[in-house]
């Protein structure tokens, strides 16, 4: 069954419950969202209200993908660029489908619906994305229409002597 996804939820209790245990459990399966495993859901509380305060001020906008019985199962968050030059494209960030349901293609779904919504936004003609090299995240990514603009060799290290590269992806809306 296909995820429902949605831009901008309302910002509950148990949607914020909900990507904070997606976060957590993403990051525990390996996965690459700005923290090395193991991580508790108080290591990565501080981030998501970093996130959620940028949303209240308009910078940040949230998509979330919802399962059959309506659980946070994908999200991503979308970033407004301030600087007057940059305002043409947007970041997008902390993309995750729940570990459960890798495999199923909602990943690729995730995308598309972050493409739409940018689609959407006045004056937008692309969407930047940064992943972490070692994990293959870059040929997804392409797959999705994303082409490699940047890379920085070891910016990224995610433990003593494992450094990784840092990637620039874009895709043109």
């Amino acid at each position: 069954m296909p995820l429902t996804f949605t831009l901008d939820p309302a910002v509950t209790p148990a949607l914020r419950d909900g990507v904070l245990d997606l976060w957590t459990e993403v990051t525990n399966s390996g996965g690459a969202v700005g923290f090395v495993a193991p991580v508790t859901r108080e290591d990565i509380r501080p981030e998501l209200l970093r996130h959620l305060a940028e949303m209240a001020g308009g910078r940040m906008r949230l998509l979330v993908g919802h399962d059959e019985e309506g659980r946070v199962a994908a999200t991503a968050f979308l970033a407004f660029n301030t600087h007057r030059l940059k305002t043409h494209w947007l970041w997008l960030y902390t993309v995750m489908v729940h570990p459960k349901y890798q495999g199923r293609g909602y990943g690729r779904d995730l995308l598309a619906a972050a493409a739409d919504a940018g689609r959407g936004f006045e004056d937008i003609d692309a969407i930047r994305l940064t992943c972490r090299s070692g994990l293959g995240l870059e040929r997804f990514y392409a797959s999705c229409g994303y082409r490699e603009v940047g890379r920085v060799p070891g910016a990224i290290r995610v433990g003593p002597g494992d450094h990784r590269d840092d990637i620039t992806m874009l895709l043109p809306l």
